[in-house]
């Protein structure tokens, strides 16, 4: 392990898929080529001083559990015939202004990774309208705001590394919605499993840690890994010990199951620990968690609820189902926490950022708020119809009126206030 990379405007630690070699679904296990590239940019001061953080992703995961579709590079695997590349794209990002990214046409086989990702860092660091503002130093920006295109970038990397890349095959990215490798599943290897247990917005207590170790140890390898999802996996448990385990991770309040939302609720850390948070956002959404599930035992839609703290966007509100952006607002003579509705975000087969529908409330009234808009996608939903067409064949008008129960006008989202810190996520 290695603080390098952990922070600063360098190219951060490189994500991959922690059931890389496990997964029996996987594409590839990418993590040779994953090592290749971390090795070339750990430490190297070519790479130092870039306009701000710079976050790659490289994958054989079938659901793309890295999220490439918010990191400036991402590479996941895909099949030309018998031969296994890499698709690529570039410039994700949310943060005050979400941009997802773009898909290069572009073929990269694998012995191409390295240099194609040097020719994209390189790029970036000599990017000088990306050093005029900090608020827009992203590579995203060269698309948001320099007019960027696909085929002007692939020009210039190709331009850059040398030769040109094949062009792209047909690609089909996943329609999961949760990503986050939870249950019981199949590995590789023969008679072995990996069990994804749903972590309640991230946050476990050192008691559950020990548990989950002293588990694996019992019924695996001693293994226990981490997800993007902020859920915990323990690999190579033997068929024989799957329930045993399941029911020992339940009992310690980690279930290999959970509702949806339980299982689709993510927060990030809040006033609590952050010092640029405007909300408490832990111990609120496993509140809401609970009083959805009380509230709605019926609800049977896959869901994503996502909380962040402040609109920087670390809590992902923008890919959410429902996602509430932390704010304050002024009740009963005191500043008190509230939030900010967007609705009908997703990555995958029908990415799209959500909308922000102008309607904010106090945090205290965001379960009623939840709830109304459930029962009404509940009581008029079409056949076979989730819950983003539901959201996307209804007006802000509308989905305004079924969270407050009744019209009200437009509530402007605030502005994000001062400069991007230098450590900021987004």
């Amino acid at each position: 392990m290695t603080t390098k990379g952990s922070c600063g405007d360098d190219t951060r630690n490189i994500i991959g898929c922690p059931l890389a070699g496990v997964d029996h679904e996987e594409l590839l296990d990418a993590s040779p080529i994953l090592l290749e590239a971390n090795r070339f940019f750990e430490g190297n001061p070519d790479f130092y001083n870039l306009p701000r953080k710079f976050k790659i992703t490289i994958t054989g995961c079938r659901n793309w559990c890295t999220y490439p579709e918010i990191n400036d590079v991402g590479l996941t695997a895909i099949r030309r015939g018998a031969e296994t590349g890499f698709s690529l794209r570039i410039a994700g990002g949310l943060s005050t202004d979400p941009h997802l990214a773009v898909r290069l046409n572009a073929f990269v086989q694998q012995h191409q990774v390295v240099p194609v990702l040097k020719g994209v860092a390189e790029i970036f660091r000599e990017s000088e309208v990306l050093r005029e503002n900090r608020e827009r130093a992203r590579l995203k920006f060269l698309f948001v705001k320099h007019r960027w295109t696909a085929d002007t970038f692939q020009s210039e990397l190709e331009n850059r590394i040398g030769f040109h890349l094949d062009h792209a095959v047909p690609e089909t990215p996943p329609d999961d919605v949760y990503r986050d490798h939870v249950g019981v599943h199949r590995q590789k290897q023969p008679g072995l499993f990996y069990v994804g247990v749903a972590v309640l917005r991230g946050r476990i207590s050192a008691q559950q840690m020990r548990t989950a170790a002293e588990l694996a140890a019992q019924f695996a390898d001693n293994q226990v890994r981490t997800t993007n999802m902020q859920n915990l996996l323990i690999v190579n448990v033997p068929e024989q010990n799957v329930h045993a385990l399941a029911n020992g991770l339940a009992a310690a309040g980690l279930p290999v199951a959970g509702s949806p939302f339980w299982r689709g609720a993510i927060a990030c850390s809040g006033s609590e620990f952050c010092k640029l948070a405007i909300t408490e956002t832990k111990s609120f959404s496993r509140w809401v968690v609970e009083e959805l599930e009380e509230r709605l035992p019926e609800f049977d839609q896959d869901l994503k609820l996502h909380v962040t703290g402040c609109p920087n966007s670390c809590g992902q509100h923008w890919i959410a189902d429902i996602g509430l952006e932390g704010k304050k607002i002024k009740s009963e003579g005191r500043m008190q926490d509230a939030y900010y509705f967007c609705l009908g975000g997703a990555v995958g087969l029908h990415q799209g950022i959500s909308r922000p529908i102008g309607y904010r409330c106090l945090a205290s009234e965001v379960p009623d708020a939840v709830e109304r808009l459930l029962r009404h996608y509940l009581d008029q939903r079409a056949p076979g119809e989730n819950l983003r067409k539901f959201f996307a064949r209804h007006s802000d008008v509308q989905l305004r009126e079924y969270l407050a129960g009744k019209f009200v006008p437009v509530a402007e989202r605030d502005p994000a206030s001062g400069r991007v810190p230098h450590l900021v996520e987004g």
